[in-house]
């Protein structure tokens, strides 16, 4: 008897704890799907009746020319400028032609504008408007324009800080970083030396080594040039003959 009775307690446990399965048809988390087919169906009728158009406004039917919109179409292109026709029957501008060159090197082109007569008279013409300009000696300086740095660069043998000359005297190097200073050139600096009696007399401190060359002045261009010039002198002459 006693086990019955718990068998009987253990079936109503078992009972209590069963849980309900909820109905399918409400929609599990959404609600009733008749409910959401309304709510569509309201979406669906509030879009159409707005501003958005229906599908059927939409036609696949060709637009007349004589129609408002072909017409503004054609104001915004002719307000612009005019299409351009790129169907294949239209031919391309006329910059090649057939053989596909410009003509600048069509010799057709060119026959058509000008002759071979009217290409010689404007090569005679370009000829007796050439000039040849003989080339001539520099002209002799005319006057005492002081010394001549580049007849004395010519004249000396000696190479800068080769001193060939005696200097005498106290702080020379000093007198002349402060001396040279004021020369806005060593070509200035050399003229103003040779002016003042150099390059035996050197007052001003501007030749410390006595090399004659005042102020870091250099006369190796001056002669570079003229042997550049007496080696060309042959080769000119040979052309010549």
């Amino acid at each position: 008897m006693k086990k019955v009775f718990l068998m009987s307690v253990a079936a109503l446990v078992l009972a209590g704890c069963e849980q309900t399965v909820p109905d399918s048809g409400a929609g599990v988390g959404f609600g009733s799907y008749s409910e959401y087919e309304a709510r569509q169906a309201a979406r669906e009728a509030q879009l159409n009746g707005g501003s958005l158009p229906p599908a059927t406004a939409v036609s696949e039917e060709t637009l007349d020319s004589t129609s408002d919109v072909a017409a503004d179409a054609s104001a915004v292109l002719d307000a612009t400028r005019a299409p351009l026709d790129a169907s294949p029957s239209n031919p391309p501008p006329a910059v090649l032609n057939a053989a596909g060159i410009s003509k600048e090197n069509d010799f057709d082109a060119v026959d058509s504008q000008r002759t071979i007569a009217d290409d010689a008279e404007r090569r005679a013409a370009l000829k007796a408007q050439y000039q040849v300009v003989q080339a001539t000696d520099v002209p002799t300086r005319a006057g005492s324009g002081g010394p001549n740095i580049v007849e004395y660069a010519l004249n000396t043998t000696n190479a800068k800080g080769q001193g060939i000359y005696r200097r005498v005297g106290v702080n020379l190097q000093a007198r002349n970083t402060r001396n040279c200073a004021k020369y806005p050139s060593p070509d200035l600096a050399q003229a103003e030396f040779l002016q003042r009696g150099g390059p035996e007399r050197d007052r001003l401190a501007l030749d410390p080594d006595g090399d004659g060359y005042a102020c870091s002045w250099d006369p190796e261009p001056f002669r570079k040039v003229r042997q550049e010039a007496v080696a060309a002198a042959p080769l000119e002459a040979t052309a010549t003959e």
